[in-house]
């Protein structure tokens, strides 16, 4: 695998620490990038949903944190010491893990389910009125021009 060096670009730029932050984690990923697998879809102009396969994890188990520009899902698996069973073959993991998401600006948590061993996290972009873009009037000069010198001209 190739690694970049991305030194120069801190050294020309400001404001896009952020940036080079996350291509520098693009390449390092945790000791198992795979798991748990993912889906990301896009379900309206501005909404998503990430959906994480949690079979054998309960609601209890998980979190779910937005802090900044990051979401962290986090599973650790409660070890249940009343189980009178002798497990002969564990083909089903159950080990602790976490995964985040690096989010865009303006991009909130609205909502989480977990149906079917699936964790459904719905997330919104709201946009801020002063964000916006917003129309503007264009006056023309002329009528400026004119109501400055009428009104010199009264007061002379």
């Amino acid at each position: 695998m190739r690694s970049y060096d991305l030194t120069p670009f801190y050294r020309s730029t400001v404001g896009f620490d952020r940036l080079f932050n996350l291509l520098d984690q693009a390449g390092s990923d945790g000791a198992s990038p795979g798991y748990p697998p993912y889906n990301i879809e896009r379900t309206g102009e501005n909404a998503y949903r990430i959906t994480v396969a949690v079979s054998g994890f309960a609601k209890d188990e998980l979190s779910i944190v937005a802090k900044e520009n990051t979401l962290t899902i986090k599973g650790e698996k409660v070890a249940s010491e009343n189980s009178q069973n002798e497990v002969l073959y564990r083909g089903i993991a159950a080990r602790a893990f976490e995964r985040a998401f690096q989010l865009a600006d303006f991009v909130q948590v609205k909502d989480a389910s977990l149906e079917n061993g699936l964790l459904h996290v719905d997330l919104v972009r709201e946009i801020p009125e002063a964000k916006k873009p917003r129309q503007i009037a264009i006056n023309t000069g002329a009528l400026k021009a004119q109501v400055i010198e009428n009104s010199a001209a009264q007061a002379a």
